[in-house]
């Protein structure tokens, strides 16, 4: 859900109260948290629940999960901010910061039997793709930077949630004789899909529960093995500038992929 749904749901709830309600007293410190979930959550909407409630750095202001999305409150729940805290002095902005860390996965727990892989030169720097096969973003992606990159491993979770007939596409290209050629033909080529496949299992409803529970809400959706994440197509050069950070970063005992097998490309 993006920030402007949660802000409409919230403002939703808020409107038949707020003409009535009277000013809220602070609450004392002990209780605090539990007081602001108890003002707010009710104003929320049936569907959405606070995850956690965060005191932050700063005088008075609370940070306040929903449904993976960051809002803010005073210390007595009676004011709501929706926007970006940004710290003046070092131009860095707090609140994408947060967002970042709360949306860190651990890399090597993805289920990489349910990805198609690619290998290209010696593989050692690697990536999960989410993408839909009727994804022009992700084809662009495809065609431009991950044909121009190298030594790099690619698994590419098929995650269908564009088009009714993603699904369908996504299980052809599965079942087919060779998968990772049929993806390529398709997203690469413009080559018809697969014919469709009988009798075939494939992982669409898992990956589709896996990309749901990891709040992918588009596509490309590229992860590295710091657990980061970058929602969206970037370009070589931006590529290249991640992979060099995430080498500055590296820990010796950092989790890493399975080793790559896979044909080179």
């Amino acid at each position: 859900m993006t920030k402007s749904k949660l802000a409409l749901f919230v403002l939703a709830g808020l409107s038949a109260t707020v003409a009535s309600a009277a000013p809220a007293p602070a609450p004392a410190k002990a209780g605090l948290e539990e007081t602001i979930r108890k003002r707010i959550e009710p104003r929320l909407g049936k569907d959405l629940k606070i995850e956690s409630i965060k005191k932050t750095p700063y005088s008075g202001l609370y940070e306040v999960r929903a449904n993976g999305d960051i809002i803010y409150t005073d210390e007595a729940g009676e004011y709501l901010i929706f926007g970006q805290v940004v710290d003046v002095k070092t131009q860095r902005n707090l609140t994408k910061e947060r967002v970042d860390e709360i949306n860190m996965i651990k890399f090597s727990d993805l289920p990489f039997q349910h990805a198609l892989k690619l290998v290209k030169g010696d593989g050692k720097r690697t990536i999960a793709i989410f993408e839909d096969p009727n994804c022009g973003y992700c084809k662009r992606f495809r065609q431009t930077t991950l044909k121009e990159i190298d030594n790099v491993t690619v698994y590419t979770f098929m995650y269908n949630i564009l088009s009714e007939d993603s699904s369908a596409k996504s299980k052809n290209i599965w079942c087919a004789p060779d998968r990772n050629k049929a993806w390529d033909d398709w997203m690469l080529d413009n080559k018809a899909a697969p014919a469709a496949a009988a009798n075939c299992a494939n992982p669409n409803d898992k990956v589709f529960e896996l990309g749901r529970k990891l709040r992918i809400e588009g596509t490309p959706a590229i992860f590295f093995v710091d657990g980061s994440r970058i929602p969206g197509a970037i370009d070589t050069k931006g590529l290249e500038a991640k992979f060099a950070s995430l080498n500055k970063t590296a820990k010796p005992a950092a989790a890493a992929a399975p080793a790559p097998v896979a044909a080179k490309k």
